[in-house]
């Protein structure tokens, strides 16, 4: 969970921008009010935004069958991620569980984007993921306290929406993220967000990674912006 995570960052924006995951940059459009978090691309909620996609592995490899696409959207208060991945067979934990944090989730099929605000501060950053079928968990990290039970017992207070198609062979999950959970100020148009994205897809020795840049650490790190362009 703590390796080989790429970079890339977050602008929130009231305006669209064309971007690429290699380009670094994911961008949150705002939201007029907030919603439940809903895994359904074809949303007009989804529709409004624009996506990045993420073909590679973390060595640069082409991963084009499991190209996943990133959506993004905020208000005043939240902070909203849409995953849309394409799978061949899922790896699935037994027993899933969605009313509480599931321990090592990271181990199975998982979206997870690693969030941090201090710019100053690499090493503190939170941590979310989630499953196909909606199990979740969220961390607390402070890479000089590895082994703080505080991060791990820490609650943010976000909420997922999954939902598989057999047929397809898609699976999106949606997270819906407090603002207050990552920092102590309302967010603002142009803000960037030091964010990592990944998606676990399969079990080892066949697992495939995911990633939004081509990277070898899991710090989220600060990034160049390009400036958000109006439509």
């Amino acid at each position: 969970m703590f390796y080989a995570v790429p970079v890339c960052a977050l602008m929130l924006s009231l305006a669209g921008v064309v971007a690429r995951a290699e380009n670094a940059v994911v961008e949150s459009t705002k939201a007029a009010r907030d919603v439940a978090p809903a895994a359904d691309p074809g949303l007009r909620f989804w529709r409004e935004t624009r996506p990045v996609w993420a073909d590679k592995g973390k060595r640069g490899e082409s991963h084009e069958r499991y190209r996943t696409g990133i959506r993004s959207r905020w208000t005043e208060k939240k902070l909203y991620l849409l995953f849309i991945c394409p799978y061949e067979e899922l790896n699935l934990k037994p027993s899933p569980t969605t009313e509480e944090d599931t321990y090592q989730l990271w181990g199975w099929d998982v979206a997870e984007v690693f969030i941090g605000t201090d710019f100053q501060n690499i090493g503190r950053y939170k941590e979310f993921e989630m499953s196909p079928r909606g199990e979740w968990i969220d961390l607390d990290i402070d890479l000089t306290k590895p082994y703080d039970e505080d991060g791990w017992k820490w609650n943010s207070g976000f909420t997922v929406a999954a939902r598989i198609d057999p047929v397809a062979k898609i699976w999106c999950g949606a997270m819906r993220i407090p603002f207050a959970a990552l920092q102590n100020h309302h967010p603002a148009n142009d803000e960037t967000l030091r964010v990592n994205v990944i998606r676990s897809q399969g079990a080892p020795p066949d697992l495939v990674q995911i990633v939004a840049t081509n990277h070898e650490r899991n710090l989220p790190c600060a990034r160049e912006i390009w400036p958000a362009a109006a439509d």
